[in-house]
């Protein structure tokens, strides 16, 4: 058996006047109770470092910039680093990345149990606007301060898995799973921001919210044969409430590990990822049972054209 002990480190509320040293205190406080269970691998949230920004209608392109990392780790996280190399953690989180080209990415790496990145994915789809909307409880600038990733959606081979990311809204999107199931994936981390009510249709609070999260990511697992970790930042951000839900999810699309509160919170769960093996040779055998010939406008088209 292949066997991953794996920590969803679900994180409360990060304030926009909270320092990321601060931050990265609450983030060491979880690493050493994820050590101390066993874990061999730790997953943070999306924009595990600062605020939820996007919710921020800014014009001035150096505030926007201060929310965001110029290199991996920094000053502020390499005492994170440090740690998980001298327990022998991996870990993974989310940050705002600005490249030395000046492009902006909402990103999230992998390092190995000797604290070394070793993979890295930029959050390809982005919810939201890119202009300041009237209409909207709130606003949701994912558009305005991030490009779509340019990375696609690749795996890669540690303690003894094929792991894959994803990032919040791509959970919702059953491509991007498929695609990793297509090259193997055995485990799927992600992590999330998402408020507890949509802003644009009060009616759907957290409960269906959460429901809708839980539904993206079990489905995703069972239709892939893969593990899936789902970890949350949130709480009350500065009078804006994020919702948690953090779930483990086995191969079978069952959760075997779910969140309590929305504060900082570990989810610890041995994870044998020989469990996707019997859902990769007989449902979802993809090389006996998909038939591509009739999928070409997953490729070709973005929007609906109605054919009647």
């Amino acid at each position: 058996m292949r066997k991953i002990v794996i920590g969803a480190a679900q994180m409360g509320p990060n304030q926009k006047a909270d320092s990321r040293e601060t931050i990265v205190a609450r983030m060491l406080a979880l690493l050493e109770e994820a050590a101390g269970a066993g874990c061999t691998m730790v997953v943070y949230p999306e924009l595990a470092l600062t605020t939820f920004f996007p919710r921020w209608y800014m014009e001035d392109q150096a505030e926007v910039d201060c929310w965001f990392e110029t290199e991996m780790p920094n000053a502020a996280t390499q005492p994170l680093f440090d740690r998980a190399r001298e327990l022998r953690v991996a870990i993974s989180f989310g940050y705002a990345e600005l490249t030395p080209d000046g492009h902006h990415f909402n990103t999230q790496i992998l390092t190995d149990r000797d604290g070394n990145i070793v993979a890295k994915y930029r959050k390809v789809h982005l919810p939201g606007h890119s202009e300041y909307d009237n209409e909207r409880a709130f606003q949701h600038l994912e558009k305005r301060y991030f490009e779509p990733g340019d990375l696609g959606f690749p795996v890669w081979r540690t303690q003894d898995a094929v792991v894959g990311m994803l990032i919040c809204n791509d959970r919702r999107w059953p491509e991007s799973y498929r695609v990793m199931g297509l090259q193997g994936v055995e485990l799927v981390i992600l992590g999330y921001n998402t408020p507890s009510v949509n802003s644009q249709n009060s009616a759907e609070g957290e409960d269906k919210r959460l429901y809708h999260s839980e539904l993206s990511m079990t489905a995703g697992a069972y239709q892939n044969a893969t593990w899936v970790v789902g970890v949350a930042k949130a709480g009350d951000e500065d009078g804006h409430p994020l919702m948690g839900g953090s779930i483990i999810v086995d191969p079978n699309g069952y959760v075997v590990a779910r969140a309590k509160t929305n504060g900082d919170e570990l989810l610890v769960h041995e994870c044998d990822m020989d469990l996707s093996v019997f859902g990769k040779e007989t449902i979802f055998d993809f090389a006996r049972h998909r038939r591509i010939e009739h999928y070409g406008l997953i490729t070709s088209q973005t929007g609906v054209v109605r054919k009647v």
